[in-house]
């Protein structure tokens, strides 16, 4: 699964949420009839939202459906299918909206890759020496941070920058990197 969009916070009263949007292609992607399934992260920091009836938990759907869509000062401003109050709107704040990665065309450009074409290659260094394999893309306001698994055990973060990853070769399932010494060691 790709993620395309994360759910903000609630705009209004009548359900609708701003959405922060994770794609190249939002106008083609946050469209009236569009399905995303849904993921809560295992970090959301917010509540599990108003109850579906006295003592009953409010559930995130598997799946939601865009009723309708504006823009605003580039965010998407999204109503969902059966989301019509301030509360359930609450309650989606943080969830990951997702797309089956094997409905995404690849990108046009050779040095831009989808999330889903880099998890699991090879990282190594410069020298040949393997360092381990890519765990997840990070989207962080500087720059995208690869999140190696180590060889040695642990994690480790690696910004995806031209300077620090020279090569990105998907076909051959790995990914070259010239870090400065003792990056991986924070």
């Amino acid at each position: 699964m790709l993620v395309v969009g994360q759910i903000g916070k609630p705009h209004g009263v009548r359900g609708e949420v701003s959405v922060a949007v994770r794609t190249d292609e939002p106008e083609e992607r946050f469209v009236a009839g569009s399905v995303f399934a849904t993921e809560v992260p295992r970090d959301r920091r917010v509540s599990a939202g108003p109850a579906a009836a006295p003592g009953i938990a409010y559930q995130v759907p598997p799946s939601l459906v865009i009723e309708s869509v504006r823009w605003h000062q580039g965010r998407g401003i999204v109503q969902f299918e059966g989301v019509h109050d301030r509360n359930i709107a609450e309650a989606l704040r943080g969830v990951l909206l997702q797309v089956d990665s094997s409905t995404v065309k690849p990108p046009s450009d050779p040095d831009e890759f989808n999330d889903h074409q880099l998890i699991g290659l090879r990282v190594v260094s410069v020298a040949g020496d393997d360092l381990g394999v890519v765990a997840r893309i990070d989207h962080a306001p500087a720059s995208d941070l690869i999140v190696l698994d180590k060889s040695g055990g642990g994690t480790a973060l690696i910004p995806f920058v031209s300077q620090m990853v020279p090569t990105v070769d998907v076909a051959g399932g790995k990914i070259v990197v010239d870090l400065p010494e003792g990056l991986l060691d924070l």
